[in-house]
């Protein structure tokens, strides 16, 4: 993962700062746009940062609550991330394409395929690495920060595959401070749902009195309520309320966050 600040990551373009925000009769949505967020390309890497991020800052999009990273990386054949150190922060890396090879000062090395999760929760420090194995194929993939309720707290590490049953589900829990359904556990009160719809298909999440929701449409196009977003796009409330995500003619995947 990138480390806040790290050298190595020091360029980015920001495309602008536009806000929007929808109010329909459910709650009042945000649009984060994808062609607003931070930019950085290196050549080996080509990344999208949601929130501020090492040589992009923008004091409007420093987080979501406990959320405080989303990158979307695009990563040559043979390039990565040398072996550096994390602390503090619940880290999660959800593969779309290629592989991701990953080892850690826990003594963790695994190379994981498109739909794969690995959580590792920094706490007290460790460090990592991570690389593009292929020396053909690029990989793509999201990396999430999520700060922890507890600071300093043992580090460990957790991955989260999907079964053939579960690739059925439009809506599926995959991290959760409990670990019910099966889910990864993180420590923060954070649940966190793959979203696999198809086309004309529609889920719905509850968001409870006090929470945060934030969709992160990885591609779509997709609408929560009676908003529209794109791939890349972002959609987010704190408006406590039933929400309804649906596809048009095109599948959609996403990540959604409920969040204290």
């Amino acid at each position: 993962m990138h480390e806040l600040g790290k050298k190595e990551v020091l360029e980015s373009a920001f495309a602008g700062r536009h806000h929007y925000s929808m109010k329909t009769d459910q709650a009042r949505i945000t649009i984060r746009k994808s062609e607003d967020r931070g930019h950085a390309n290196h050549g080996w890497l080509n990344a999208k940062h949601s929130f501020s991020f090492a040589g992009y800052h923008d004091p409007a999009h420093m987080g979501f609550r406990s959320l405080r990273v989303i990158n979307q990386d695009r990563i040559a054949a043979g390039g990565g991330f040398p072996t550096h150190p994390h602390r503090d922060m619940e880290i999660f890396t959800y593969v779309l394409e290629g592989s991701l090879q990953h080892r850690d000062s826990m003594g963790n090395g695994r190379a994981l395929l498109p739909g794969q999760i690995q959580l590792m929760s920094a706490g007290s420090g460790v460090t990592h690495s991570e690389f593009n194995p292929s020396s053909t194929e690029a990989l793509h993939l999201l990396q999430i920060w999520i700060q922890p309720h507890t600071l300093g707290l043992e580090p460990t590490y957790t991955e989260w595959h999907p079964n053939a049953e579960i690739e059925k589900q439009p809506k599926v829990l995959i991290i959760s401070p409990d670990g019910r359904e099966n889910s990864a556990i993180i420590r923060q009160d954070a649940d966190v749902y793959r979203l696999k719809l198809a086309p004309g298909e529609t889920v719905e999440h509850d968001l409870g009195a006090g929470r945060g929701l934030w969709l992160q449409v990885i591609h779509g196009p997709a609408v929560l309520n009676d908003t529209e977003l794109a791939s890349g796009d972002a959609g987010h409330s704190e408006d406590p309320g039933k929400f309804q995500i649906r596809a048009g003619d095109q599948a959609v995947e996403a990540l959604l966050f409920d969040l204290k």
